[in-house]
């Protein structure tokens, strides 16, 4: 098994003892991205601002490994609040035109940072 941490400075640096992502053959496992951005900053004003970062967080660890929203073939999705599923779901959705990936949303009791959503996902070049 040949594993390759990825690593980018245009996504926010780990804040734990884990890897922005991790390329094993042609697959890609991106850990769960909070709001904040490349300084450190958390963008919290509302939870469109943090799905909208968390999106780009994403999009900025696809690019470094030469993927695209595209590649990705499996979306976790964890929010404080289910009753914000409808406004994470529409930015999320802005980011696919087709052929979505497999996906599961839950809700949990807390996420680092006071976030209220955190997606992870996972892609196959």
């Amino acid at each position: 098994m040949e594993k390759k941490i990825i690593f980018t400075e245009n996504a926010p640096a780990p804040i734990g003892p884990y890897s922005q992502a991790v390329m094993v053959g042609n697959t890609l496992y991106c850990s769960g991205q909070i709001a904040l951005d490349t300084a450190g900053n958390f963008h919290n004003d509302s939870i469109e601002s943090e799905t909208k970062q968390v999106m780009s967080n994403i999009s900025k660890l696809l690019e470094a490994s030469g993927m695209q929203f595209e590649n990705i073939v499996k979306t976790s999705i964890f929010l404080t609040d289910m009753n914000d599923f409808a406004k994470v779901n529409a930015i999320y959705a802005e980011s696919f035109s087709s052929n979505f990936p497999a996906r599961e949303t839950v809700q949990v009791s807390a996420l680092p940072k006071g976030a209220k959503v955190e997606i992870s996902v996972t892609a196959v070049k």
